[in-house]
C-alpha cells in the first residue's frame, strides 16, 4: 500500500479515465519534476521557470531541520515556549494545518484587525514571535512586526532575541532584520508563496512549536518518485484530471473532512487551488466543509472527500453524470506534494498559469491608494438598520432596501441558480465572532448554492484572487465592524484600524470595477451580530 490513495467515482472518474492517458503521453508529471517551465503554454514560462523549486523540498529543506532545532532549543532554555507567528496566506496556512494536526499550539496573527493584534501581544515573557514574509514587504506583516516590537521594548524584553525573520534572501525585511541584530531564516526564492509548505515559511514555525518536521519531509520524499512516474497511478494525474477535467467542467470543489488526521487541510488546499486557478475567468472554487452535509451537492460540484491516511480505496461504483466524487487520503507531508503537483496539472487543463495571482495585488493597489487618500470610497451608506449601515457597489440593484434583511435579500436574487456562489467575507475579530462562520452553512441551506466564508483580510491572500479573476459568477457579502479600541501602527502614520478599512473598502472597490454585486454591512460600536445572523438565515434565529 502507498502512502496516497485517490480513488474515484462518477464525473470525476470519467474525468480522469479521459485524461490521464494524454497527460502520460505527454509527460507531464516528468516535465513537472523536472521543472520544465513550458508546461503552462509561453506567456507563463517567465513567472514559472522561478516558482517550481517546490518539487525538490523534501531534500533541499534538510538543512533546516537542524537549525530550526538548535532555535528551538534556546529558546527553551529561556522559558520560551509561546510561538507566534505573524504571516500571511502561505506563509501561515501550512504551518497552521502542521501544528493543529500534530496537537500542538501556534497562535497565527493573521489579520491586521487591531482587536486582534492586541489580543496576541500578551504573555510576552515566553513568546517567540516569527515574522514570515516572502517579498519582504507585506504591509499586514510588517505592521505586525512594528507592533510586537514596540510591546517587547514596553515590556523590557529584547526583541532582537524573541523575533525570528523568516523572508527570501535579499529582501528589504532581510536587511532591516540582520540591521537590529534579529535571527533571519532564508527560504528558498524559487517557490511561490502557496507551495511552500515545506520550506522555511512551513518549517520554521512548525519545528519551533515542536512538530517532528523531519518526518513531514521523509514523508514527502517517500511519495516523491511516484508522482513524477508518468503512469496512469499516478495520484497527481488523477487528482488533477479530477479536479480540472470533468465535462462539462464542475468548477467548484467541495472539501469535506471525512476523517482525515490532517486538521484542517481543507483551508490549506483552499489557498492553493483558488489562487492558483481563478485567474482570465476561469478557475475551481474550493468550498470547505467541516462535515458531510445532508443535502446533494449542486452539479457543477465535484466532492473531495478527505478521508483517513490509511484508506486506500478502489475506484467507486460505476460513474453516473449526477455524482462526481474523489477521496484522497495520505500522509500530510505527502500530501502537501500531492495537491500542489495535481493543482500544477488542473492548471495545464484549464490552459491557465497556476503560479500568478495578478487580483491579489489589484486589491492591494485599491487599498493603497485608499490610505493615500488618492482612490475613491469604495462605498456610501444607503440606510441605517438600527446598529447595521448598508452600502452596496456594484449597480442599482439594491433599490429602496432600508433593513438588513431586504437587503440581503436583494444581493441574493442577483446569484445564478446554475452556477453562482456566495462568498461571505467578513473583517471582523476571528476569535470574537467565530459562532458567525455557521451562517455559511445557514446560507447553503437557503440558496441551494455553494457559500464561502472568509476572514479577512486572511482570505484576499486565498479565495480573494478567484473572486476577481474567476468566473463572473458570485455574489459578495462584505462585512465589516467597529474595532473596540484602536491600535497605532510604531513608525507609520497609520492605525491598524485605517489600515483594515481600507483593505476592506478596496477589496469590495475593485470587485464592483469588475461588475460583480457587493453588499456592505457594517456594525457600529458595541453592535454584535445577531441582527445578520437572523437576516442571513433568512428571518430565522
Amino acid at each position: 500500500m502507498t502512502s496516497l490513495s485517490v480513488s474515484a467515482s462518477g464525473a470525476a472518474a470519467e474525468a480522469i479515465a479521459e485524461h490521464v492517458p494524454t497527460l502520460v503521453d505527454e509527460e507531464m508529471a516528468g516535465r513537472l519534476f523536472a521543472r520544465d517551465a513550458t508546461l503552462w503554454g509561453a506567456a507563463a514560462e517567465p513567472e514559472a521557470a522561478k516558482r517550481l523549486a517546490w518539487v525538490g523540498l523534501a531534500r533541499s529543506s534538510r538543512h533546516l531541520v537542524g537549525e530550526i532545532a538548535a532555535i528551538r532549543d534556546e529558546l527553551r532554555e529561556q522559558g520560551v515556549d509561546r510561538v507566534v507567528l505573524c504571516g500571511m496566506g502561505g506563509s501561515s496556512l501550512a504551518p497552521e494545518v502542521i501544528c493543529a494536526s500534530a496537537g500542538l499550539p501556534l497562535v497565527v496573527l493573521d489579520s491586521s484587525h487591531p482587536d486582534v493584534v492586541r489580543a496576541a501581544t500578551g504573555d510576552l515573557e515566553r513568546t517567540v514571535v516569527i515574522v514570515s514574509s516572502k517579498s519582504g514587504s507585506t504591509v499586514e506583516t510588517d505592521s505586525q512586526r512594528r507592533v510586537f516590537e514596540q510591546a517587547f521594548a514596553d515590556a523590557g524584553i529584547d526583541a532582537a532575541r524573541r523575533i525570528v525573520v523568516v523572508t527570501d534572501p535579499g529582501s528589504p525585511l532581510e536587511e532591516d532584520a540582520r540591521a537590529k541584530g534579529q535571527r533571519v531564516v532564508t527560504a528558498d526564492p524559487d517557490v511561490g508563496g502557496r507551495y511552500s509548505a515545506l520550506t522555511a515559511f512551513g518549517l520554521v514555525p512548525s519545528g519551533l512549536a515542536g512538530v517532528d518536521i523531519e518526518v513531514l519531509l521523509d514523508d514527502a520524499e517517500l511519495v516523491g518518485d511516484l508522482l513524477a512516474a508518468d503512469d496512469e497511478a499516478n495520484p497527481a494525474l488523477r487528482l488533477g484530471a479530477a479536479m480540472a477535467g470533468t465535462t462539462p467542467l464542475r468548477d467548484k470543489l467541495y472539501l469535506v473532512d471525512h476523517g482525515t488526521s490532517a486538521v484542517g487541510l481543507g483551508d490549506w488546499a483552499e489557498q492553493l487551488i483558488a489562487e492558483s486557478t481563478g485567474k482570465d475567468g476561469r478557475g475551481l472554487l474550493p468550498v470547505v466543509l467541516d462535515a458531510p452535509g445532508d443535502a446533494a451537492p449542486p452539479a457543477d460540484a465535484t466532492v473531495v472527500r478527505l478521508v483517513a491516511d490509511h484508506d486506500d480505496a478502489e475506484d467507486g461504483p460505476a460513474p453516473t453524470r449526477s455524482a462526481s466524487t474523489v477521496d484522497v487520503g495520505g500522509s500530510l507531508g505527502a500530501q502537501f506534494l500531492l495537491w500542489e503537483a495535481a493543482t500544477a496539472v488542473a492548471g495545464r487543463l484549464l490552459a491557465i498559469n497556476p503560479f500568478d495571482q495578478p487580483d491579489v495585488e489589484s486589491a492591494k493597489q485599491a487599498a493603497r491608494d485608499l490610505m493615500s487618500g488618492s482612490g475613491a470610497q469604495s462605498s456610501t451608506v444607503d440606510a441605517t438598520d438600527g446598529s447595521v449601515e448598508i452600502s452596496h457597489l456594484g449597480g442599482d440593484w439594491l433599490g429602496d432596501a432600508t433593513t438588513v434583511e431586504a437587503a440581503v435579500e436583494a444581493l441574493l436574487a442577483r446569484l445564478d441558480p446554475e452556477r453562482g456562489y456566495v462568498a461571505v467575507m467578513a473583517y471582523l475579530d476571528r476569535e470574537r465572532y467565530a459562532p458567525f462562520a455557521g451562517v455559511a452553512d445557514a446560507l447553503a441551506d437557503r440558496v441551494h448554492r455553494p457559500v464561502t466564508f472568509g476572514w479577512g483580510p486572511r482570505f484576499l491572500h486565498s479565495t480573494g484572487q478567484y473572486h476577481k479573476g474567476g468566473p463572473a459568477t458570485g455574489v459578495y457579502l462584505q462585512i465589516t465592524d467597529t474595532p473596540r479600541e484602536d491600535l497605532p501602527v510604531p513608525g507609520r502614520d497609520f492605525t491598524l484600524g485605517e489600515f483594515i478599512a481600507a483593505q476592506a473598502g478596496g477589496d469590495a472597490a475593485v470587485l464592483a470595477d469588475r461588475g460583480r454585486p457587493v453588499l456592505v454591512l457594517h456594525l457600529t460600536e458595541g453592535a454584535g451580530p445577531d441582527t445578520l445572523e437572523t437576516a442571513l438565515r433568512g428571518g430565522r434565529a
